[in-house]
């Protein structure tokens, strides 16, 4: 039976922040639909390693591969990178002031059609998308006008990201503890997001520490990064001694 080529395959990433060596050897693969957990203590490069896929320029790729949809992603630019159909939500997300919400993700949102070959939205079948999904997610309808992320709490800041990677349909998606701040209600909306938009084909990577979240994600693999390496690669259960053993434990790199 031949098994899909991967969506993304990276090959002895290794990656410098402000010269440091943060990754030191990451190999793994991601499958088109597939859902992986990468977890790991403080440090230990998990949102270096978001940021570098989407081309971060502090984020410095000293050596190594990463293919995406069979490109080189590290010769593509942030632009490209998203245009592709790559996603990645942060930690902290920030705010632009005097940027309307809703015209920076129309923006966005017709650069990638765009590149897929579809007829950009006008204003009107846009403010129709974006209102619905925002009901979906709990956003008030008003935060479209506001400018982006300006005045918006953290769980507001988290829902905001998912109004976006809800009208962008990528292609894989780097969810950076997009747990964090959000409430049940919020929650929840994280996991029907991801089942529905997995159900369309979108790959995740899933950085998170939250047991009973990844449990629900049922995800194929859980990563442990560590030290700058993938110490361990398991299932579901992997995820579960972690959240009972905490990290203190010996790391021995492993293939993915």
């Amino acid at each position: 039976m031949n098994t899909p080529d991967p969506l993304l395959s990276l090959r002895d990433l290794r990656v410098e922040v402000a010269r440091r060596s943060v990754l030191k050897s990451v190999s793994f693969d991601v499958a088109p639909g597939a859902l992986l957990v990468l977890m790991g203590a403080n440090g230990s490069g998990k949102s270096t390693l978001g940021l570098a896929l989407a081309g971060h320029p502090h984020y410095r790729i000293t050596g190594g591969q990463a293919r995406f949809a069979g490109q080189d992603l590290l010769a593509l630019s942030p632009e490209q990178r998203a245009r592709a159909g790559l996603f990645l939500s942060f930690q902290s997300p920030p705010d632009i002031p005097g940027v309307k919400n809703n015209l920076f993700i129309r923006t966005a949102v017709n650069a990638v059609r765009e590149a897929r070959g579809e007829a950009p939205l006008d204003a009107f079948d846009f403010l129709g998308d974006a209102r619905g999904a925002a009901a979906q997610l709990g956003l008030p309808e008003a935060m479209l006008a506001r400018p982006v992320n300006e005045g918006f709490s953290g769980g507001e800041r988290k829902r905001n990201e998912l109004l976006q990677l809800a009208l962008l349909r990528p292609r894989l998606a780097v969810l950076d503890e997009i747990d964090s701040g959000l409430d049940v209600d919020g929650l929840r909306a994280v996991l029907q997001q991801v089942q529905a938009l997995r159900a369309q084909g979108t790959a995740f990577i899933v950085v998170s520490h939250y047991l009973q979240m990844i449990e629900q994600l049922a995800p194929d693999a859980v990563l442990r990064l560590d030290q700058g390496c993938i110490a361990e690669q398991g299932g579901v259960e992997l995820a579960r001694q972690i959240a009972r053993n905490g990290f203190l434990r010996s790391a021995k790199p492993v293939e993915a």
